[in-house]
């Protein structure tokens, strides 16, 4: 049985989720544990050490959720956190992510998303706990892990890993602002960052309203995955929605500039595990594949405004989507070019 901590101090949503999760409560699938704060969180934690995932709100008395991350990695470092905020701008994103954590559900609350989210987040964490003993016997944990979970290990019957790396059928969209380097070399910082978030924004916002996930932000790119049922489907939704909003938003009031974007778009067999440097015990948890690189590809060949997919993508969807054949193109490290088409509606 999965047990589950909800840090918020509205009061009705004990209720909801009581009520929602009501079958797998009686079931035994979920057991939930409340708290107001972040402060009654930490002291939850100590009484129930047990708890594997975190739901919890941004904005709280006395300690809120930001300032929980950061103390539930010290505390208790198998915790994962999900926080469920009507707060979505790109700024509380960030700092969640940075802060660690896992993903990030707006309110109000799609209790089906919650679930999706749920189970996802719990099954990275089975993920970390079934490989403890492995890692054990192979003698090869500090590799892997860095100080702060082996010291957790010395004081508690838990222990940490990475987690296990796994094969996973997904879409991986890349998203560039076209023209954004130039315009960051000619602008004041403080203009130039204020608008990059806020292009940022509007995108992290389609991804999130599809149930996308944001894997990393790259200077002025985004990457970001697509997993579960349609989620080809999604992405591609997803993308034609940023191509849209983001033009609506016209020519740029400080900066003479036209925001546009180009996109790539990958689908297929993908890894999925933590990728980084063991010797700097930095590590993310990402996806990997050439699906990944070749989406990154298609995205470096589209022009402003344009949605690339490959042929076989095109193939998946040339029945639920208009495209424009644009050719063959040749992709860095491929041996043959590649049929490209551009999503129009």
């Amino acid at each position: 049985m999965a047990k589950i901590l909800v840090a918020d101090d509205e009061a009705d949503l004990e209720f909801l989720i009581k009520q929602k999760f009501r079958k797998q409560i009686r079931d035994q699938q979920y057991e939930f544990v409340f708290a107001m704060n972040g402060k009654q969180a930490l002291e939850r934690i100590e009484e129930h050490p047990d708890i594997d995932i975190v739901l919890s709100d941004i904005n709280m008395p006395e300690m809120d959720g930001l300032t929980l991350l950061s103390k539930l990695h010290e505390c208790s470092p198998l915790i994962k956190a999900v926080i469920i905020s009507a707060y979505g701008d790109m700024e509380n994103i960030r700092s969640a992510m940075n802060r660690g954590a896992f993903d990030f559900i707006l309110k109000p609350v799609d209790f089906v998303d919650l679930e999706l989210t749920m189970d996802k987040t719990l099954a990275h964490v089975r993920q970390i706990k079934e490989t403890i003993n492995a890692i054990k016997e192979n003698n090869i944990l500090k590799m892997y892990v860095d100080e702060a979970v082996l010291d957790y290990m010395n004081t508690s019957d838990f222990e940490d890993s990475v987690s296990r790396n796994e094969h996973i059928d997904a879409t991986v969209m890349f998203v560039d602002i076209c023209g954004f380097t130039s315009i960051a070399e000619t602008q004041p910082v403080k203009d130039v960052v204020e608008m990059l978030n806020r292009y940022f924004d509007v995108i992290v916002k389609e991804i999130l309203d599809r149930s996308g996930h944001v894997d990393k932000f790259m200077g002025d790119a985004v990457m970001a995955v697509f997993r579960g049922e349609g989620h080809l489907e999604r992405a591609v939704q997803t993308a034609l929605g940023i191509r849209r909003t983001i033009e609506a938003l016209g020519i740029s009031d400080e900066i003479n500039f036209m925001p546009k974007v180009s996109i790539g778009l990958n689908t297929g067999d993908l890894i999925s595990g933590n990728i980084g440097s063991t010797s700097l015990k930095r590590l993310d948890y990402t996806v990997i594949g050439d699906v990944v690189n070749t989406a990154q590809r298609l995205q470096s060949a589209a022009k402003p405004s344009q949605i690339i997919v490959n042929d076989n993508t095109f193939k998946l969807l040339k029945e639920k989507f208009i495209f424009e054949k644009l050719g063959e193109v040749a992709l860095k490290n491929k041996s043959l070019p590649a049929m490209i088409y551009n999503v129009v509606e």
